[in-house]
């Protein structure tokens, strides 16, 4: 019984520690947060849900192919991470211009518009989102890394540590959707029309920042070839 007792408290420690650990990267505002918030203020509580499905199920792959390994194989290809780098702040910067010319009422690929008029399929738009940012695996990789050399954490302890992190980012998101839902009878059209600006200029001067941190490291490593070949 005293052996049982010990292997849940295992398993509830390190749920909560990876819980915790989420929780804690989910405080930095991204573009899922405004997405999710947005789509609950403007199409209700149910269907700001279906986006909080789509980003956790795509936290849930990307740590459980970090665990898997395909972090430390993307981080070994400089040219693989060096797209991928690029390849985010191309499709937040697609989002963010169809959602800001959206909230003047001027179509421009309304696929990928996050406006209230073009929230369709919000589920699809979560996932491209979050897919948007595949070096969250490296991100993981690391976290994990870490956890095996310094914790020396087991295989088994990895995936309830990632299991955590990912119960934060749908317990998180799902409050998000409810404070959305909760503001939005006090919400005009207007502050609506508003709010889609914000989220479009967010996007781009998100995609931007990532892109100038994309071209920093790619000056780093040149730099660094530079002196090597010297």
């Amino acid at each position: 019984m005293l052996k049982t007792d010990k292997k849940q408290d295992l398993i509830y420690n390190m749920i909560g520690s990876g819980f915790r650990f989420g929780m804690i990267l989910q405080l930095a505002i991204g573009p899922i947060f405004l997405l999710i918030l947005q789509t609950s203020i403007t199409q209700g509580f149910s269907y700001a849900m279906l986006g909080v499905l789509g980003v956790t199920l795509v936290d849930a792959v990307f740590v459980l192919a970090a665990i898997l390994g395909l972090g430390a194989i993307i981080n070994r290809s400089a040219s693989a991470k060096r797209l991928l780098g690029y390849l985010g702040p191309l499709v937040l910067i697609i989002f963010g211009l169809s959602t800001l010319m959206g909230s003047f009422g001027i179509s421009f690929m309304p696929s990928f518009s996050l406006s209230a008029e073009g929230t369709s399929n919000i589920f699809m738009k979560t996932v491209i989102l979050t897919v948007s940012s595949p070096l969250t695996i490296v991100f993981w990789a690391g976290v994990f890394s870490a956890k095996i050399s310094e914790d020396k954490l087991s295989k088994r302890s990895l995936y309830l540590f990632g299991l955590g992190a990912v119960l934060s980012t749908l317990i998180f998101t799902t409050l998000v959707a409810l404070v959305g839902d909760a503001v939005s009878a006090v919400v005009s059209i207007n502050l609506q029309r508003i709010l889609n600006a914000i989220v479009g200029i967010f996007l781009i001067g998100f995609a931007l920042k990532t892109f100038l941190k994309q071209r920093q490291v790619d000056r780093s490593m040149k730099e660094t070839d530079d002196i090597k070949t010297l």
